[in-house]
């Protein structure tokens, strides 16, 4: 063998070598752990991009962990288990603590809070209210909704008895007739809606939008966010697919949700909660993230948990909010 053909060979096995193993290398996936809640306006984009590979084309894979309220995600992700969370209006609260940073919005949450009122215990509007109880789960998207709600409707909220309780429980208390009351966010209607047929819904938050309008999307933990730009990035993309594909294709894309995802509640329901939402294409978000319109949307529900808690000295959106990273990411 002269020294052209030792060379030809010695490079024909080093590509080959090069190329068997770059599948092996092309399969390396980057695990994000995810905690969300299962309502369209949260999990929509997830469980759509899941199904599309929307993450897997990115490189990612979601290990995803449901939640009961956007509380006991923070709690998670503040005590380390999460990597990043999905959830609605409390995305305006814990990171105002000093507590993850906010990236990507998913929607506005226009409808999906609700006031359900029982008349067969003597409500039938907002003043018959007044010194009675309403169960909620606090410093959620139902309590920020009921707030402004009640405050609109010249009901001081010190004039009701809040009952504090996770959202499963407050709609258990609700239909046993424990309570006259409850502020509630989809699709926990549906389980009202059915179990008591007396109950009316009272009003949603549509009709304080935009002024009250309460913002849901996605936040790091503190330490996550900066030495993991990249990987979010992959995120934003993933996400941006299944956003898109969902605003393109609503009709579509609800029955793929509910045949896969929300198996046990009926199509109707599920295209109820879809419409209880603003979704924007991808393009359309970047305007609101430039403009500010994102921000004060944070804002707004930040200064309402702020108050409710007391806290003056805490941080502003412009602050726990960083729109840089999904304009940098999205084209």
């Amino acid at each position: 063998m002269d020294r052209r053909q030792f060379l030809n060979t010695t490079a024909g096995l080093a590509l080959g070598t090069f190329t068997a193993s770059a599948p092996a290398i092309a399969q390396a996936k980057t695990k994000v752990r995810v905690g969300y809640l299962h309502t369209v306006a949260v999990d929509g984009q997830i469980w759509t991009g899941m199904d599309r590979g929307s993450f897997e084309k990115q490189g990612l894979d979601l290990e995803l962990r449901q939640f009961n309220t956007g509380l006991e995600i923070f709690q998670a992700l503040i005590g380390g288990s999460l990597d990043v969370l999905a959830t609605g209006a409390v995305l305006s609260n814990f990171p105002a603590r000093g507590q993850g940073k906010v990236f990507l919005i998913n929607d506005i949450e226009v409808a999906t809070a609700q006031l359900w009122v029982r008349g067969d215990q003597g409500i039938k509007s907002f003043a018959d209210l007044k010194g009675k109880r309403i169960a909620t789960a606090t410093g959620t998207t139902a309590h920020v909704f009921l707030d402004t709600a009640l405050r609109s409707n010249k009901v001081d909220p010190k004039e009701v008895e809040l009952v504090n309780q996770t959202m499963p429980a407050a709609v258990t208390a609700f239909i046993s007739g424990a309570v006259p009351a409850v502020a509630l966010w989809v699709p926990f209607n549906v389980t009202v809606r059915d179990k008591v047929p007396g109950a009316t819904m009272l009003a949603d938050a549509s009709a304080y939008y935009p002024k009250a309008a309460i913002i849901g999307g996605w936040a790091a933990a503190n330490d996550y966010y900066e030495p993991n730009k990249e990987t979010l990035a992959k995120l934003i993309r993933g996400w941006a697919d299944a956003n898109d594909y969902i605003v393109a294709n609503s009709t579509e894309a609800m029955e793929k949700l509910q045949k896969g995802h929300y198996s046990q509640t009926p199509l109707s329901d599920i295209n109820e909660s879809f419409k209880a939402q603003k979704m924007f294409t991808s393009k359309d978000w970047k305007r609101m993230y430039s403009d500010g319109t994102v921000t004060n949307w944070l804002q707004q529900s930040t200064d309402f948990f702020m108050a409710n808690a007391g806290i003056k000295d805490f941080t502003p959106a412009s602050k726990y909010f960083d729109p840089s990273l999904y304009l940098k990411t999205i084209a």
